[in-house]
């Protein structure tokens, strides 16, 4: 059963529609839809509703009441469409009733009809869980485009009231030096300049021509406020010298009808703050989005560097896309983009929160925080080894059993690997005080992504802390270099005697590091190890794969991720149809603006589409014809051709290397995290052993070694979609 994926925590599947649209009702009936965001989960105590009215019915006959009393005047009626819309206002927290009727319609008496809407704090939570504490307010941090910063909290949930600014691009070409960095971030914002009238545009004002052939001043709106303790950001095409203020019934005539949301990367520090980093790196307005007439939106929470949570960023970002149409209008799609941990977060929305997003443009790809994780803890520990036992090994032996392709990749990931211990990062905006410490605060804020995600791991009853999937228990490392002969026996045997595991505060000892079985359940069911076939088996993925497998001073993004979710995306769905690989040099970005044009046309395709064929179906057929596997040179050609983990041109310019479990024996999908064992079998091992060192084999493994051929210990399918802790 679901509510056993721990005891502290209820998991409950949403089973009510969130319907944008559909086909119309029948003539003698209503029809009563959220436009804002699934009935159950409306926020901040407004929600835009749409009715639809039998054909033969005056919109002029149709009364609408909120919690019994008269809400008819919230409405506005489109006659091409014979519906009502309404911003409705009011909403009290816990269900509310929108009950709709009428009077008589030609074919007699027409029934009514209700629906039920659940209205939450917009200051959350809705779906994580208890929110984090202690948690760091930092509005009075934060800088707004015009330069001032947004001011002091007004509560202890970080809020503060909504501004609005303006800002336009200069036509002076001295000020066009917006662009994009190598993870798809901004490399300066200099061409916007604060608007310095509403009423009138100044002489050097820029123009921007959007993706439906409009030409229009480059005026941006740009909203900033607090929804679910994030600060938010929408920015959006629009001249207030010659427009009314938006709505969704008067959205910006320059918006394209598409949002794009974007997601922040980083992980350390990600915890007990509220951050001040936005978007891509440098706020919301990203001139490639912006001049093509999209829309904007993003918020700090969607910045791994500040929320190292997938599912507070899935929360956030839905509360977020709310706020959007209710200001501005239903988008006809939401795309998005992000590197790293805008990475994860782009996967794992879509996978466990089907219908925020629409089409992904994922870059610097991982899976999953637990996928990064694994490679970053075992990296840590054989950088341990191969430093005490410096002679041991050559250079050449230490990348066989690593698999990374340089050594200082090792170095720098074995840096990362203390996201698993409670003291190593914590962001220096929280008080020394109020920090865990083993000896003097046993109960202080705990600084690492289990505890981060104590809502979905649980607690456990011993420690107090959250229980933790970390393990290595049977996992032989640098299993296939010695059967490729690049280790020898006694090497492969010390390296596995001695390479010692972790503690439950994420401390390097002598063991093995054993999973916890109730956190391995929830890692799987609930989508915190990245399945494939929940949402991604209707959304399109492009795959932008920025190389740093081989670059100074070394990286841990690398390129194997993109083919552990290009597996996951196999063996769950049966086809890759919807996922497209991009791989070119740092810096090119280049391959993030056409991965957005091309995005756009895929998704318009696939939403043009009637007819009633299955979701991968109709994403095959709309896929953009030039749209494929590709690579591209130093030299900006391109290099049509199928990504491989091994083989082709593409892989001449940018090889992948193995991740240390997979030179262990381990699957490509790189999604097992506790592997269930199997007895030493000597006809594993293309080597021979003495009766000694089969001795101390056994011993190493007392227990067993990984067989990797089965599911990993509790590995299964996802719970459901739309979980709530």
């Amino acid at each position: 059963m679901i509510s056993r994926v721990h005891s502290t925590c209820l998991l409950i599947a949403a089973v009510s529609a969130f319907q944008l649209s559909g086909a119309p009702p029948a003539p003698s009936t209503f029809g009563i839809s959220s436009l804002s965001n699934r009935p159950d989960k409306i926020s901040g105590g407004d929600a835009l509703i749409r009715i639809e009215v039998p054909e033969n019915l005056p919109l002029n006959q149709v009364a609408v009441k909120l919690n019994g009393g008269d809400a008819t005047a919230m409405f506005r009626a489109d006659a091409p469409e014979h519906v009502l819309i309404g911003l409705v206002k009011g909403l009290k927290i816990g269900e509310n009733q929108i009950e709709v009727s009428g009077g008589k319609a030609s074919s007699g008496k027409v029934p009514g009809a209700h629906l039920t809407l659940t209205n939450h704090s917009i200051s959350g939570p809705i779906f994580s869980g208890p929110q984090e504490q202690p948690f760091i307010c930092e509005t009075d941090k934060f800088r707004l485009p015009d330069g001032a910063m947004l001011g002091a909290a007004l509560d202890a949930n970080c809020s503060v009231k909504t501004v609005v600014n303006y800002v336009y691009k200069s036509s002076e070409p001295a000020a066009a030096t917006s662009g994009r960095g190598a993870a798809g971030g901004r490399a300066g914002r200099a061409a916007f300049k604060p608007l310095p009238s509403l009423t009138a545009l100044p002489q050097d004002i820029a123009y921007a021509t959007t993706s439906t052939g409009r030409k229009v001043p480059y005026v941006v709106r740009v909203e900033t406020g607090t929804i679910n303790r994030a600060i938010y950001q929408i920015a959006i095409l629009h001249n207030p010298s010659s427009e009314s203020e938006p709505s969704p019934f008067a959205p910006p005539a320059a918006w394209n009808r598409r949002l794009v949301y974007t997601f922040g990367g980083g992980c350390t520090g990600g915890w007990f703050k509220q951050g001040t980093s936005i978007g891509l790196g440098g706020g919301v307005i990203d001139d490639a989005i912006m001049s093509k007439g999209y829309a904007e939106a993003s918020a700090t929470l969607n910045v791994f560097g500040n929320n190292c949570s997938d599912l507070i960023a899935a929360e956030t970002m839905m509360m977020v896309k709310e706020r959007f149409i209710e200001a501005y209008g239903k988008p006809a799609f939401t795309m998005s983009e992000g590197g790293s941990g805008g990475s994860y977060q782009q996967l794992q929305i879509s996978d466990n929160y089907p219908g925020l997003l629409d089409g992904i443009i994922p870059s610097l790809t991982f899976p999953d925080v637990m996928a990064t994780v694994q490679i970053l803890t075992d990296l840590q520990l054989l950088n341990n080894y191969f430093t005490k036992h410096a002679d041991a090994l050559t250079d050449s032996q230490k990348l066989a059993i690593a698999g990374v392709a340089e050594l200082q990749n090792m170095k720098v990931a074995a840096g990362q690997a203390g996201r698993v211990n409670p003291m190593v990062f914590c962001p220096p905006e929280l008080p020394q005080p109020l920090r865990f410490d083993p000896a003097s605060n046993r109960t202080g804020a705990r600084c690492d992504v289990f505890d981060h995600t104590i809502n979905v791991y649980g607690r456990d009853p011993e420690t107090g802390f959250a229980r933790r999937p970390l393990d290595n228990t049977g996992v032989q490392y640098g299993l296939t270099a010695l059967n490729a002969g690049k280790i020898n026996a006694e090497q492969f045997l010390d390296l596995n005697e001695k390479v010692g595991g972790y503690d439950n505060d994420g401390n390097m000892i002598a063991t093995r590091a054993v999973a916890d079985a109730q956190a391995l359940r929830a890692a799987y069911r609930t989508g915190r190890i990245t399945n494939g076939g929940g949402g991604l088996a209707s959304v399109p993925i492009i795959d932008v794969r920025a190389y740093r497998d081989q670059t100074e001073p070394g990286d841990f993004h690398l390129k194997f991720h993109s083919f552990s979710l290009r597996e996951r995306l196999r063996r769950a769905n049966g086809s890759i149809a919807n996922e497209v690989m991009l791989t070119g040099s740092i810096g090119n970005a280049g391959i993030t603006e056409y991965a957005l044009a091309r995005m756009d046309e895929w998704v318009t395709k696939i939403q043009a589409d009637p007819s009633s064929a299955k979701p991968m179906e109709k994403i095959e057929r709309s896929k953009p014809a030039d749209l494929v596997d590709s690579c591209y040179g130093a030299d900006g050609k391109r290099i049509v051709e199928t990504q491989t983990f091994a083989g082709g041109h593409c892989n001449e310019l940018y090889p992948a290397f193995p991740s240390p479990r997979m030179v262990a024996g381990g699957p490509a999908t790189n999604d097992v995290l506790k592997c269930k064992l199997k007895p030493v079998d000597w006809k594993d091992y293309s080597v021979s052993f003495t009766d000694a060192q089969k001795s101390r084999l056994a011993a190493i493994f007392s227990t067993g070694v990984c067989n990797f051929s089965a599911p990993g210990v509790e590995q299964q399918p996802l719970a459901g979609s739309w979980l709530t802790f």
